[in-house]
C-alpha cells in the first residue's frame, strides 16, 4: 500500500468509527467503498472490511457493557443469533444474480428508512427499561437472525438492519437499539471474519489496522451516545438509508442493463 493512502485510511477510519459508535452499524458502509477505491477486488474488499468491523464494533460493545447499559439476556440473545445466522447464511449469495441481490438491498433500505422513527419520550427508570428489553429477548433474537441473513446473503451491514427493526416494529428506544446492535454487529462480523480466514480471503492485517483506528472514534462516540438527541440519531440513520437506497438502485439498474 502506498504511503500516501495512509492519511486517507486514518481520516475515513475515524469517520467510520464515529458513525459506528453513534448508530451501531459497524462501519462497513465506509470501509468497503474505501477499499474498493484503493483498488481492492470486490471479494477482497468485503472480506477485509469484515476484519475491520471486528475491532470497531468490539470497542463500542465493550464501552456499553462496562457501563451496564446492555441487559444480559437481551444482549446474549441478539448476539448469539447474529453470530449463528451469519455463519449459516454466509456464502449463499453466489447462487443469486448480482442485479437481483442489489435490488433486494434497495428494497430493504427503503423499508428501513421508513421503519425508524422518533418515539415520544417516556419517563422510565433504567430498571424499567431493562425489564422491558428482557421481555423482548426472543424477538431480539429474531432481529439478530434477520441481520445475520442480510449480512451473509446480501452483504448489508447488520446494524443498519437491526436498529430500524428494533426501533420500529419492536418499539425499542433508539439508544437501546444502538447499544444492542453494536454487540450483535461484533458477533456477526466475527463469524464472517472466521469464515473469510478459513477461505483465505481478504487481508486481515490491513483490516485490523483500519479497524483499530476506527475503534478509537467508536469508543469516543459510544461513551457519549446519551448526549445525542433521539431525533438527531433517527434523522441520521434515515438519511443514510435513503442515500444507500439511491446508490444501490443505480447499481442494480446498471447490472440489469449491462
Amino acid at each position: 500500500m502506498p504511503w500516501w493512502d495512509i492519511p486517507l485510511l486514518i481520516a475515513l477510519g475515524l469517520f467510520a468509527g464515529g458513525l459506528a459508535g453513534l448508530l451501531g452499524i459497524g462501519g462497513g458502509l465506509i470501509f468497503a467503498p474505501l477499499l474498493l477505491l484503493l483498488d481492492f477486488p470486490p471479494h477482497q474488499a468485503l472480506a477485509t472490511s469484515s476484519f475491520a468491523i471486528v475491532p470497531t464494533a468490539l470497542s463500542g460493545a465493550l464501552t456499553h457493557l462496562r457501563s451496564g447499559t446492555i441487559p444480559q439476556r437481551s444482549g446474549l440473545a441478539i448476539g448469539l443469533a447474529a453470530f449463528g445466522a451469519a455463519l449459516l447464511f454466509g456464502g449463499l449469495a453466489g447462487g443469486v444474480s448480482g442485479w437481483l441481490l442489489v435490488a433486494l438491498q434497495t428494497v430493504i433500505y427503503v423499508v428501513l428508512a421508513f421503519a425508524v422513527r422518533v418515539r415520544p419520550e417516556q419517563e422510565v427508570t433504567s430498571d424499567e427499561e431493562t425489564e422491558e428489553l428482557e421481555k423482548k429477548a426472543p424477538f431480539l433474537a429474531g432481529a439478530g437472525c434477520i441481520a445475520g441473513w442480510t449480512a451473509g446473503m446480501l452483504g448489508l451491514g447488520g446494524g443498519l438492519v437491526m436498529v430500524p427493526l428494533m426501533n420500529g416494529p419492536m418499539g425499542v428506544p433508539i439508544h437501546a437499539a444502538v447499544r444492542l446492535s453494536t454487540l450483535a454487529v461484533f458477533c456477526s462480523a466475527t463469524a464472517a471474519s472466521l469464515q473469510f480466514l478459513h477461505e483465505g480471503t481478504g487481508e486481515p492485517l490491513t483490516g485490523l489496522l483500519l479497524g483499530g483506528v476506527a475503534a478509537l472514534a467508536a469508543r469516543w462516540t459510544s461513551s457519549r451516545l446519551d448526549q445525542f438527541d433521539s431525533a438527531f440519531l433517527v434523522r441520521l440513520l434515515r438519511g443514510l438509508a435513503i442515500v444507500l437506497a439511491i446508490d444501490s438502485s443505480r447499481r442494480a439498474l446498471h447490472l440489469w442493463l449491462g
